[in-house]
C-alpha cells in the first residue's frame, strides 16, 4: 500500500469495525422493538378484556382444581401461583383418576383461535365441567385466553394426567361416589334409607 502508513490503515480498519458494530446494534435494537410491538393484524388486548377473563376464571371456579392448594387455603394464594396445575391431587371415580392440568402451559401451546375451538369441542373426564365450557361465547373464551396468557411463566406439567380405572391412585386424591346399581351416582339422600 504505497503511501498509506500503518497508522492510517489501523484508523480505516477501526472505522470499519465501528461502522459494522453500529449497524449490528441498530439492527438488533430494531428487531427487539419490532418483537415488543404487537404483530400487524393482532388486536391489542384491553384491560377490560383481561378483567373479564379474570372474572370468568373466578366465577368458573377454575382455581379450585387447576391451582394447587387454592381451595384449602380459602383462595388466599398469590395470583402468580394461579393455574399452574392441581399438583399431585387426583380425582378418582369410575372413570379412573384425573389430574387438573397446568392451564398456563396448555394455553401457551395454542393460538387464541385454537383455544376457542378446543374449548367449544372439549369432551373429557370428571371433574372437569367441559359441558359448561363448551357453552362459553367466543368473546368470553378469548378474554379467558388473554388473561391466562398474561399471568407470567407457564411452569411445568403436572406429574400425571390420567390413571385408568384399573390403576390405584396414590394419595392424595378425592374419591368420588361410585355409581349405584341403577347407574345413578350415589348421594347422601339416596343412601339415607340404606343401613
Amino acid at each position: 500500500m504505497g503511501g498509506v502508513s500503518v497508522n492510517e490503515r489501523r484508523a480505516v480498519a477501526a472505522m470499519a469495525i465501528a461502522l459494522t458494530l453500529s449497524t449490528a446494534v441498530t439492527s438488533s435494537q430494531a428487531a427487539e422493538e419490532k418483537s415488543a410491538k404487537p404483530a400487524a393484524g393482532v388486536p391489542k388486548v384491553s384491560k377490560a378484556q383481561i378483567d373479564r377473563g379474570r372474572y370468568l376464571l373466578t366465577v368458573g371456579s377454575c382455581n379450585d382444581c387447576h391451582t394447587a392448594g387454592f381451595a384449602p387455603n380459602d383462595g388466599n394464594l398469590p395470583e402468580k401461583e394461579w393455574l399452574l396445575g392441581g399438583g399431585p391431587l387426583g380425582f378418582s371415580g369410575a372413570w379412573g383418576t384425573t389430574y387438573a392440568p397446568n392451564l398456563r402451559l396448555t394455553l401457551s401451546k395454542m393460538s387464541e383461535a385454537e383455544w376457542v375451538n378446543y374449548a367449544k369441542t372439549l369432551k373429557t373426564r370428571p371433574p372437569m365441567p367441559w359441558f359448561n365450557l363448551n357453552q362459553w361465547g367466543d368473546a368470553d373464551l378469548r378474554a379467558f385466553y388473554q388473561y391466562v396468557r398474561q399471568l407470567g411463566p407457564v411452569g411445568d406439567p403436572v406429574p400425571a394426567a390420567y390413571l385408568p380405572p384399573d390403576k390405584k391412585a396414590p394419595p392424595p386424591y378425592i374419591q368420588w361416589p361410585m355409581p349405584s346399581a341403577k347407574g345413578e351416582a350415589a348421594s347422601p339422600k339416596a343412601d339415607a334409607g340404606k343401613k
